[in-house]
């Protein structure tokens, strides 16, 4: 077996900071590419200070657990993006690399003199990534944007919750979901680089990328006229389709039916077999006619159960069920433990951290945590060193003239 990752031999160097550019450089690390983060003292990576998912505040740039999830197997370098000697150290960085990736709002990094244009003069095979709330054109280009944003300009929360509620607001999971996007768009960039030898740019708007999860929503609308509204857990066509109470403190079950085999496989399990044949359930239609009787029915039999017992049941039936799962669930939830969803990493400030693996499992070629998160500058001088040639009395004057800082 081959210990290294499939992207061995790749370097990024990114300008990036929150969840949606750093998660995309980090699932590229993952795959064994090499990640130098380029930040400074003056302007972190806001997930240095803060939590947002939390609301915890940190006292130090080195003791975020979420700065270190998102930027696990990284490199980091100091550079005071705001004094032209630390502009032309970045370049050189940019000629040594094979992709950069920036989530600046846009314009803002063209400014610095370390845009696409500027980084092809230098290299001209780069692959160079822009992420944006609303890309690099069009009149919401400048537009500031976060994980609630991405998706409301999407339409996803127009579309999710109570009819009697209002939209529902997303967060970090939105981000995430972009920076797979920008991922995906960077391994394609590399497939093309290896076919052709040529670089090229990829201007990615978070907007856009959330947009096409939504692409039924899109459909209704051109085909047929129609403005989906919230529906909370029910489905269009399916029934049963909800959440159902269960025994406990906010315990829930998650039951979807989509066949008539399914319909009666459910009222089987559930020691109904006279469901199967009342008129008010015969067919899918008339289930659906009937909903709010069949899910009062649902929840009286749910009601006095554990979730898993409920799941083990219904599954072994043939039924799709599942609990409907709390963070604390999932961590001690036995099936992600035996894959090894989450694991533990050694950190010289936090300690051993709780951090979520790879998403994927090769056979030849694994995904891999080889480090935690960088402290902030903590690769500066080896990589300027040895990847830029720079002298320890470079460094030294550049550090003193906050060049590195």
């Amino acid at each position: 077996m081959d210990n290294s990752g499939p992207l061995t031999g790749i370097r990024v160097v990114e300008f990036t900071s929150a969840w949606a550019g750093p998660y995309a450089t980090c699932l590229l690390g993952f795959l064994g590419a090499e990640v130098i983060k380029v930040e400074s003292r003056q302007r972190p990576d806001h997930s240095r200070i803060i939590s947002f998912t939390t609301g915890k505040a940190f006292q130090t740039l080195d003791e975020s657990e979420v700065f270190n999830n998102l930027n696990l197997n990284k490199r980091s370098v100091c550079l005071n993006l705001k004094m032209p000697e630390a502009v032309e150290i970045a370049r050189n960085l940019i000629q040594v690399s094979d992709v950069v990736m920036e989530n600046m709002r846009p314009g803002v990094v063209p400014r610095l003199g370390l845009g696409y244009e500027e980084a092809r003069a230098i290299k001209p095979d780069i692959i160079y990534i822009s992420s944006s709330a609303c890309g690099q054109t069009g009149p919401d280009r400048e537009y500031i944007g976060y994980a609630p944003t991405f998706a409301a300009l999407a339409g996803l929360p127009h579309v999710t919750g109570y009819p009697d509620w209002p939209p529902s607001n997303f967060l970090g999971s939105i981000d995430l979901r972009s920076a797979c996007t920008s991922a995906f768009a960077i391994l394609a960039a590399l497939y093309y680089h290896q076919q052709t030898g040529e670089g090229q740019y990829i201007d990615l708007a978070s907007q856009e990328a959330i947009a096409t999860y939504a692409g039924d929503i899109f459909l209704d609308y051109v085909m047929n006229g129609r403005v989906p509204m919230r529906q909370g857990n029910q489905n269009a066509v399916m029934a049963p389709h909800n959440c159902y109470r269960c025994k406990g403190e906010d315990k829930w079950i998650s039951i979807a039916v989509a066949t008539q085999a399914e319909w009666e496989n459910l009222c089987r399990a559930m020691g109904r077999s006279d469901l199967i044949d009342d008129p008010r359930f015969a067919d899918n239609a008339r289930r659906k006619t009937n909903e709010a009787e069949l899910d009062a029915i649902m929840s009286a039999w749910t009601g006095d159960k554990d979730p898993y017992d409920v799941m083990g049941m219904l599954q072994h039936a043939g039924v799709a069920a599942t609990p409907s799962m709390s963070s604390e669930a999932l961590f001690n939830d036995p099936h992600l433990k035996e894959r090894k969803v989450f694991r533990q990493v050694d950190h010289p400030v936090i300690g051993k951290n709780w951090v979520i693996a790879p998403p994927w499992q090769f056979s030849e070629t694994p995904a891999a945590i080889r480090s935690c998160g960088p402290r902030i500058g903590e690769h500066t001088e080896e990589i300027f060193r040895d990847y830029l040639g720079m002298s320890s009395d470079e460094i030294d004057k550049l550090k003193k003239d906050k060049v590195i800082f």
